[in-house]
């Protein structure tokens, strides 16, 4: 519990952080979504969600807000929220495991800025803090060493052992600090909601 008080996240900045490349692979596992106002070419900024069942998908409450999909639950403390998403049966629901802190996982979404699949591919470092209007400090995140560009929110985390979906990308932070002693560290992560912290609200959302 020390380290979940001490650390904070640093600054967001930037489009993106880290590596991250095409995938084909992303789009057999994530949506894009278009949201926000449309701009003078025609198009919003780009969102990401997850095929969870054949009527709904899984995302960022800060995607879901200026989506054009139906929000059919919003989490009360995460920066979560189910959607109304027509989806192919195949591979539905997707298998969820609570990752640990050391495991390798893979980051799926997409680039707000080619609108093109891509992936990326880090470790859990650290349990922080995030608070802002979509997420409450009570909801931890997971800082992970992997890529992130705009338009990744409400991708999905897969743990790399075993392929099980571990969390919702939600953005990414230049640095992590120690509250404390003001020591830096880490640098250029990505951050998710891990399921242990949304597992018995997305059951709940499901059966209802």
């Amino acid at each position: 519990m020390r380290w979940l008080i001490a650390l904070t996240v640093g600054c967001l900045s930037g489009c993106s952080v880290g590596h991250y490349e095409y995938s084909k692979e992303a789009a057999k596992r994530v949506d894009m979504t278009v949201t926000g106002i449309p701009t003078v070419l025609g198009i919003g900024a780009l969102g990401t969600t997850i095929p969870l069942t054949p009527e709904y998908s899984l995302t960022a409450a800060h995607v879901a807000r200026y989506s054009l999909y139906r929000v059919k639950a919003w989490h009360p403390e995460c920066d979560i929220a189910v959607v109304y998403h027509k989806n192919s049966e195949a591979n539905l629901p997707p298998p969820f495991r609570n990752s640990h802190i050391g495991d390798d996982v893979n980051l799926y979404g997409y680039s707000f800025i080619s609108a093109m699949p891509v992936a990326s591919s880090g470790k859990n470092l650290i349990n922080t803090t995030l608070a802002n209007d979509w997420n409450k400090a009570s909801c931890v995140v997971v800082a992970a060493n992997a890529g992130v560009v705009k338009g990744m929110s409400g991708g999905a985390v897969y743990n790399a052992s075993d392929d099980t979906l571990a969390g919702v990308i939600v953005g990414y932070s230049s640095q992590i600090d120690d509250n404390k002693s003001g020591k830096t560290l880490f640098k250029n992560v990505a951050l998710y909601v891990p399921y242990a912290r949304f597992q018995a609200w997305l059951d709940g959302v499901v059966k209802s």
